[in-house]
């Protein structure tokens, strides 16, 4: 028996093929970074663990990265990034080859390299700036961790934090992710208007994050709870009551003498 022939939607085998091409550039894209990151954490000795929270404390924290929405918004500003940078040196060599035919022979590959490198360095530099930056909140301190070729760490104690905001971009809103800012007090000071004082702002953002509402309610709890104790106090109130001198009877009996003698001078 004759099977009929069906015909097959053209529409939808493409889609199809450029999912499977899609499929093998992001493996081979995952293959290539990993023995780039490897090669990279051995030379340069770049941690792989998230930061440890300073002066060798014990107490409970909680480590975490950015979302996978936060490396899809670097990758949208790469893909920009390209197609207008790409397509200015194509226009620049489209022109060069008409005036020259000889010229645009002579400049095709300078130009072909110069398209493809910085986005080969650019796609790699935003994986690595993803995997190296780690945010870490603990009962006393926040820990930012970022940076490629040289690594920066932050620490921010909760006694020194002034304001904290969640800030989120229309873009950033589209894939999912805000940023949270913290703003600490600096170390100086600075005039104001009316020749007043004002002491500097400094910032730390955690970025890139998919529960900021959370980070942020997490941190102003740690604060409430620092302004309430005291930093690193870890005793009651009621454990100095009895730091206070005892007073004896012959010291309390002088006292009683001095504070008559003064209202008798006062009275005068």
């Amino acid at each position: 028996m004759i099977q009929p022939i069906v015909d097959r939607d053209p529409a939808q085998s493409d889609a199809r093929s450029q999912g499977l091409v899609k499929q093998h550039v992001d493996r081979a894209s995952r293959w290539i970074y990993s023995g780039i990151w490897a090669v990279l954490v051995r030379w340069f000795h770049m941690p792989e663990e998230p930061p440890s929270l300073p002066g060798g404390a014990h107490d409970a924290a909680r480590s975490f990265r950015p979302s996978e929405g936060f490396l899809r918004y670097m990758k949208f500003y790469f893909w920009f990034g390209l197609v207008a940078i790409d397509g200015l040196i194509l226009v620049a060599w489209i022109v060069a080859a008409v005036a020259s035919p000889l010229a645009g022979t002579l400049l095709a590959l300078p130009a072909l390299a110069l398209a493809v490198l910085p986005d080969i360095v650019a796609y790699i530099a935003i994986h690595l700036r993803y995997d190296t930056t780690w945010y870490l909140v603990s009962n006393r301190s926040l820990r930012i961790r970022r940076g490629i070729w040289f690594l920066h760490e932050t620490t921010i104690t909760y006694e020194n934090i002034q304001n904290i905001r969640v800030t989120q971009g229309p873009l950033e809103r589209y894939f999912g992710i805000a940023n949270v800012l913290v703003e600490t007090a600096g170390g100086g000071a600075g005039s104001g208007a009316h020749g007043t004082t004002t002491a500097p702002m400094h910032r730390g953002q955690i970025e890139g994050v998919d529960n900021a509402h959370e980070i942020r309610d997490l941190i102003l709890a740690h604060l409430r709870k620092t302004r309430t104790t005291g930093l690193g106090d870890e005793h009651s109130p009621h454990d100095h009551e009895h730091d206070a001198p005892a007073w004896s009877a012959e010291q309390l009996a002088t006292l009683r003498e001095i504070r008559q003698a003064a209202r008798a001078l006062a009275g005068m």
